[in-house]
């Protein structure tokens, strides 16, 4: 097995796969179309909106721009989303976050309907995926799935450690890892240090979703673990880094995904997925 998990490998695979669905869905009349939704002018907001937009693109799915002014008020915002949501011509939503401070911001996200909720942000969406029923999970944690799955990294049984209790990645990607048979532990800040070593030196499969810059060191992991990195982070230098100490931790551990290069790679194109599988879900009601 390689050392290193690269991303690009697994999103050019599920590019290539969504490359053979699509046609069907534009012989039936059906162009998969995403709405982003963006509220002002955050550079780092524009740059995840044009690499959605290149990727869509790229597979030939159409994209559609919502761009509301940064002092827009909470009921302006949701009637954008009931609108998107009424409209049988989009098929998925992307709400860029964090809204700003004066913006109700769960209102908003559980305005969006969960079948078009793409990038699972709504409670209703992840109750969903809480209960095992269908909807989407957050791209980013499927994400982890898919490089585990490509390469060959089986979770049945194995110990799996999870750094983070987001809603985000956290949460998510543990309940992702039980329907793996999988067994889970989760730690975050709480947790006591020597627990976290101990639990993290155990793990066969360990999950860095903290968000912080070098939460796993040398002397938290062991030979033969598989390390993923789910942090994005950047130093003093502005380099980016993830949560992960990656020099020392890449050479002991059995394999690792990289910062850049990692688990950020596929996300895109898990949402891209979404977006197609949404369509198809749509089309096949109106059958």
């Amino acid at each position: 097995m390689e050392k290193l998990l690269k991303g690009k490998e697994v999103a050019d695979k599920i590019n290539e796969e969504l490359l053979h669905r699509i046609p069907a869905l534009y012989e039936s009349g059906v162009v998969p179309t995403l709405a982003i939704v963006r509220v002002g002018e955050n550079p780092s907001d524009i740059a995840y909106e044009n690499g959605a937009v290149k990727k869509a693109k790229s597979l030939g799915l159409a994209t559609e721009k919502y761009i509301c002014p940064q002092d827009i008020e909470t009921g302006d915002l949701v009637a954008v989303i009931d609108a998107i949501n009424e409209n049988r011509n989009i098929h998925g939503i992307l709400l860029l976050q964090p809204l700003p401070a004066h913006i109700d911001g769960e209102r908003v996200r559980n305005a969006l309907a969960p079948e078009k909720d793409l990038d699972c942000i709504s409670d209703r969406a992840l109750g969903n995926l809480f209960a095992g029923v269908q909807g989407f999970a957050p791209c980013t944690a499927e994400g982890c799935m898919e490089v585990l799955q490509h390469y060959q990294i089986d979770l049945q049984g194995k110990k799996a450690v999870v750094i983070g209790r987001s809603m985000v990645i956290g949460k998510p990607v543990a309940l992702l890892f039980l329907e793996k048979n999988a067994t889970v532990t989760i730690c975050h800040t709480k947790t006591k240090k020597e627990d976290l070593l101990r639990y993290c030196r155990e793990a066969d499969i360990l999950v860095a979703a903290a968000g912080h810059i070098r939460t796993v060191t040398e002397d938290m992991v062991r030979e033969g673990q598989t390390v993923i990195d789910v942090g994005i982070n950047f130093d003093e230098e502005g380099k980016m880094q993830g949560d992960v100490d990656f020099a020392p931790v890449s050479e002991l551990v059995g394999c690792i995904t990289p910062v850049p290069g990692g688990v950020g790679s596929v996300t895109t194109s898990i949402l891209m997925r979404h977006l197609v599988e949404a369509a198809e879900r749509q089309k096949k009601q109106d059958e």
